[in-house]
């Protein structure tokens, strides 16, 4: 049987924008939190709405990262926008906001300023640089901390510019983080009654991301560098490689998985070779190494390398996208779902990576700007028409 959704109880008023706030909510949607996203009607919400291909108000961006989300329009600018924000507050499990780090206390969307309405609320914010620091105020994005945390000077080839990760890395981080982090604030609410602010960064969690090369650096003072093939920064062979036809990568994380490697590519000399005899070794003669292998690995298409070394040597091909969503384990795993969207038709999206055994997620589509503006405060604060209606002339929604 199929258990009710784990996260069902849970209101969050989001305040998104692109892609790492409105992934985390995505994430705790798709287990049957209640997202409801507030957007500005008076300049046409979330600009991922506008990203191509895009019909009126609506993208396969936007849909990729926003299912599961409920409409509600608010304009904060106005005071009986803000009036009405802490009256959703009051009934609300937390707010959850990626702006700028200076703009969470003048905005009022802070614990400081919500907690006369609602003492267990769970204000969570993810922005750039955190809501305090000389880069509070600075715009981010996940280019950016990618070039400011050091990512872009380790990725690449030596004689090569320094380049970013093609997925945004640092926003899905990030976003993960920031849910995360909630989540353990709402723990504790609802264990004390007491809320309060949850501070993530992008540029933290990134930092935080460097782990053990910055463990290194700290306590030698060398300074990380590109290598060829993505390569393993002390183990050899873990790299890429090419073959006949494309590339692939090889890992060799341990001696048993070396000596593998060498019977099945059929070079066992290696083995005996003392410029390969262990982990040092083989660092220290990594260029004479990967040589010998590039030339055995291009002899051969890497579809057949990849039959012969599976199970036995770790390895992958270098997928494209359409590769890797094509992967058998994809389907097993249900990582592509179908989601039914009232004009863009049935789409398919990724699925939730979280899987709880009895649990069955839940995938709607992110509703239009403002769509359930009026069924939200029926529900929510039990306004009657009259009431939206003054509201509407009031600005607020």
């Amino acid at each position: 049987m199929t258990a009710p959704l784990p996260l069902a109880d849970l209101r969050i008023l989001a305040l998104t924008q692109l892609g790492a706030g409105p992934y985390a909510m995505q994430v705790l949607g798709d287990l049957g939190a209640e997202i409801v996203k507030i957007e500005d009607p008076t300049t046409g919400g979330d600009e991922a709405r506008t990203v191509p291909p895009a019909i009126v108000g609506d993208s396969l961006y936007y849909q990729s990262f926003n299912r599961n989300t409920r409409g509600l329009t608010l304009d904060l600018r106005t005071a009986a926008g803000r009036a009405l924000f802490r009256r959703l507050a009051a009934v609300a499990d937390a707010v959850y906001a990626n702006p700028r780090g200076d703009l969470p206390a003048k905005l009022g969307l802070d614990y400081a300023s919500l907690k006369d309405v609602n003492p267990r609320l769970v204000c969570c914010t993810l922005t750039g640089f955190g809501r305090s620091g000389p880069r509070a105020a600075d715009p981010a994005y996940d280019y950016l901390i990618q070039a400011l945390a050091g990512f872009m000077q380790v990725t690449g080839e030596p004689d090569g510019p320094p380049i970013r990760s093609g997925v945004a890395t640092i926003d899905f981080a990030g976003g993960l983080c920031s849910a995360l982090g909630m989540m353990v604030a709402l723990r504790r609410a609802r264990e004390t009654g007491i809320g309060g602010d949850v501070d993530v960064s992008l540029f933290d969690t990134a930092i935080s991301m460097l782990t053990h090369m910055a463990t290194h650096h700290l306590h030698t003072g060398d300074e990380p560098r590109r290598l060829p093939g993505g390569s393993h920064p002390s183990v050899v062979p873990s790299q890429t490689f090419p073959t006949a036809d494309g590339w692939m990568m090889v890992m060799c994380m341990k001696d048993k998985f070396w000596s593998r490697l060498c019977e099945l590519i059929e070079r066992p000399a290696l083995t005996r070779d003392p410029r390969y005899a262990g982990f040092a070794e083989r660092l220290a003669n990594r260029v004479a190494l990967v040589e010998e292998l590039s030339a055995v690995f291009r002899t051969r298409p890497t579809a057949a390398w990849i039959d012969r070394l599976r199970g036995q040597v770790p390895c992958a091909p270098i997928n494209s996208v359409s590769q890797a969503l094509a992967d058998p384990q994809v389907a097993h795993r249900q990582m592509v779902v179908t989601v039914d969207h009232p004009q863009l038709g049935p789409l398919r999206e990724v699925g939730c990576p979280i899987k709880i055994d009895d649990v069955e997620p839940r995938y709607l589509p992110g509703a239009a700007l403002g769509a359930d503006t009026a069924a939200i405060l029926h529900e929510w604060l039990s306004c009657g028409d009259d009431e939206i209606e003054q509201l509407h002339r009031d600005g607020a929604i």
